[in-house]
């Protein structure tokens, strides 16, 4: 497991409206990479200086499992959540997690991007395709069922969803998609397909050359282009999987005006421009997609009821285990 704690602290006092100053310490536990986070957080700074700020970073499976486990203990650590999927999220909503704020600033995001009982608000766009390796001499991908041509054979890496909410999602909405099914995963494993820990070991066995192909998140697979890996990002022909990494307050936070200050943050024009700076889809009505992106409204997006692979998790994660190990 990986645990990082960063503290940025400043000198001036925040004007909330309607609210007492915020000011004090937040404990933000998170999926998102850290040091994507140690910029949020410096950014977040500029503006909330007397709100110092610690998190955890680790997959949104162990992120939620930390979180359990303290709340049954009695003391839950966190006082924000921001994680990979609406289905994790949710579940901390149904226990009773999660502080609603009917006043949260939700204009300019999208219909259905956030909880209409106002708990949790998506954040950003992040999509599942393919990641290919163009210096592979391997076909490139058109489609989800390419993974499964003898070119692919033992040449496919996938994240487990064991540990990744994107996974998690993926895997879910595939199982239950017409075409795809339990069939699907069964046989990527028949053809030699592979799974690690998370998105991160996708994008560096692939941008090495160990596999030709990976199941792995947009931003990584465009990341990894920009620092000159020979690799591309597929959107394929059937669509992608979303997610939309929501945030949240914890209802045990002894911190809410403070962690009100940095969910109207993650919801503004400030975070959202510099989402898009770390490759990111916006959700903000009005800032554009990284260069290079297609226009987010042209995605197809493969889509399930949340509510049903919520109702699956554990399913999903044994029976992905029971094919590809734990």
């Amino acid at each position: 497991m990986t645990e990082t704690s960063l503290v940025l602290a400043g000198a001036l006092a925040l004007g909330l409206a309607g609210a007492a100053a915020a000011q004090g310490q937040l404990t933000v536990y998170t999926s998102q990479p850290v040091d994507q986070m140690e910029q949020v957080i410096a950014l977040f700074n500029q503006s909330h200086p007397d709100i110092k700020v610690e998190m955890f970073r680790s997959g949104t499976t162990e992120v939620m499992n930390r979180l359990m486990t303290e709340v049954e203990a009695g003391s839950p650590q966190a006082d924000v959540l921001l994680i990979a999927d609406t289905v994790a999220m949710t579940q901390a909503k149904d226990r009773g997690l999660l502080l609603a704020w009917p006043e949260a600033p939700v204009a300019g995001l999208p219909e259905g991007q956030f909880d209409p009982d106002m708990t949790f608000f998506g954040t950003k766009l992040i999509t599942t395709g393919i990641v290919w390796n163009t210096a592979s001499g391997t076909p490139r991908p058109e489609s989800w069922r390419d993974l499964l041509a003898p070119a692919a054979r033992d040449r496919v890496i996938m994240p487990s969803p064991l540990y990744s909410g994107a996974a998690v999602i993926h895997v879910g909405t595939l199982a239950n998609t017409e075409g795809f099914g339990w069939d699907y995963f069964e046989a990527l494993k028949n053809n030699g397909a592979i799974a690690v820990r998370g998105n991160g070991g996708v994008r560096d066995a692939v941008a090495r050359g160990e596999r030709a192909y990976g199941v792995l998140i947009d931003y990584m697979a465009f990341g990894a282009a920009a620092e000159g890996s020979p690799v591309e990002f597929v959107f394929p022909a059937e669509g992608v999987t979303a997610i939309n990494q929501p945030v949240a307050i914890l209802a045990s936070s002894q911190n809410v005006e403070a962690a009100k200050a940095f969910v109207a943050f993650q919801l503004g024009r400030e975070a959202q421009e510099q989402a898009v700076r770390q490759l990111y889809f916006p959700l903000l009505e009005g800032v554009a997609p990284p260069e290079g992106y297609p226009d987010p409204a042209t995605l197809k997006i493969i889509a399930v009821d949340p509510a049903v692979i919520q109702g699956q998790t554990e399913e999903i994660m044994r029976r992905f285990a029971d094919l590809f190990g734990g």
